[in-house]
């Protein structure tokens, strides 16, 4: 018994299913628990810019060749590209054939008016154009990147770092063993704090069921079912025929990463899992060089969760207030949210923001920016399912680089698989 307990997912497991009993029986104590949940988060954050910045740099220096470099960050962006449209219009086409906003009750939505102002005041101190966009990713400084943490300038300088240092050869060697023992240091931290994974997953969990309560799931029920249905349907129809193509199950990789998948569940963030995952990453078969450049950046450019969010729930409100968009409507909705989407995973809270911010931009206000008021007492709930839709998205991308660029290793992959067959 002993030794089955010392398994993590079992211990993520039952963080869970004890966390939601809190949150039911003493709703107070269980929110009182999220601090757990925070502390876990910071000090994974705490080792994210490090490890994002050390695994580019050492994977791609030892690469070397400038034009693999190159041809792995273009085919990357444009597999985001395509794979995130893809998950928007999901969106769309479910919310069309499901209708569940229609016939919902919004005279409440006044009594929420405060908290949706919040909101729009956030959207509108993070929003940016497009020239903010470019300017946001060049970093004030590089320590100062690191330290905030901040995703997209990290990778700049990190693959500015990776391409001068490969550059000098033999003399940027000393500079990457050192690295090499580093990052070794960074992930020995990452397994000493996922130890008390399970208390972040379980406080969560008491915190989401203490404050919004189990009643609330039901009154959106029709809502939030179709969310989890489609973003199941995402990953087992359109990630499995992508995974297929390239040789892989995306059940076994699923498999493979489901501790990361229960801290996510349990969290409500994907940055939580984000160091382990790359860990993972690496084992069942993928290249260094593609693990740190593919997940970062398919954190910040391929959401499908987020994507099938942001259309589902813009529609649901549309629905919900009786508002018929026309077909010119629709595709506006669908351009700003090609870009709106873009940056806006990892962080629990942050899909309100980028929803809130791409209604007040739509023309003519087509979809009432008060109506997400209906989507606060069940947001929680549903951020669960973006960020494991989005940790799978981008677990699958990660493998399909590496594998369209030959940087895959088979035998590590059928090691895992007979691994997890004999256990």
């Amino acid at each position: 018994m002993k030794k089955y307990l010392k398994n993590l997912t079992l211990q993520v497991v039952i963080a869970i299913v004890t966390g939601i009993l809190i949150g039911h029986l003493f709703p107070s104590f269980g929110v009182e628990l999220k601090i757990f949940a925070d502390l876990f988060i910071k000090l994974i954050k705490m080792l994210i810019g490090p490890i994002i910045f050390l695994t580019i740099v050492i994977g791609f220096a030892n690469m070397g060749d400038m034009k693999k470099i190159g041809k792995l960050g273009t085919k990357s962006l444009i597999y985001f590209e395509i794979i995130s449209t893809i998950a928007l219009l999901i969106g769309i086409v479910v919310m069309y054939l499901i209708k569940p906003g229609i016939g919902m009750d919004t005279s409440h939505v006044s009594e929420s008016a405060a908290d949706v102002a919040k909101y729009s005041q956030q959207a509108s101190e993070t929003s940016h154009g497009f020239k903010d966009f470019l300017l946001g990713i060049i970093p004030d400084s590089a320590v100062g990147a690191l330290a905030k943490g901040e995703m997209l300038p990290i990778l700049l300088f990190a693959l500015l770092f990776a391409i001068a240092l490969a550059a000098l050869g033999e003399k940027g060697k000393l500079v990457t063993t050192f690295f090499e023992k580093m990052n070794d240091v960074f992930f020995r931290i990452v397994g000493m704090i996922m130890k008390i994974s399970p208390f972040a997953a379980g406080g969560a969990m008491a915190y989401t069921i203490g404050k919004f309560g189990i009643g609330s799931l039901f009154s959106l029920g029709k809502m939030l079912a179709s969310v989890y249905i489609t973003m199941f349907l995402f990953v087992v129809i359109v990630l499995g025929a992508v995974a297929k193509f390239y040789g892989f199950s995306v059940f076994h990789l699923i498999t493979h990463i489901k501790e990361e998948i229960l801290l996510v569940l349990g969290t409500s963030s994907s940055e939580s899992a984000l160091p382990s995952l790359m860990k993972k990453l690496e084992q069942f078969g993928c290249s260094k060089p593609v693990v740190g450049f593919v997940v970062p950046t398919g954190y910040a450019f391929n959401p499908d969760g987020q994507c099938i969010y942001y259309t589902m729930a813009s529609l649901f409100i549309a629905q919900a207030y009786g508002i018929n968009l026309t077909f010119w409507q629709v595709l506006t909705l669908f351009g700003v949210l090609m870009l709106t989407s873009k940056g806006s995973a990892g962080v629990t809270g942050s899909a309100i923001i980028t929803l809130t911010a791409t209604l007040a931009s739509l023309p003519g206000n087509a979809i009432p920016v008060e109506g997400i008021a209906l989507l606060l007492g069940v947001d929680r709930f549903m951020s669960e399912a973006r960020a494991i839709t989005n940790v799978i998205g981008n677990a699958v991308a990660t493998v399909v680089i590496a594998k369209s660029e030959k940087q895959f290793n088979q035998g590590k992959d059928r090691a895992e698989e007979n691994l997890s067959m004999s256990s």
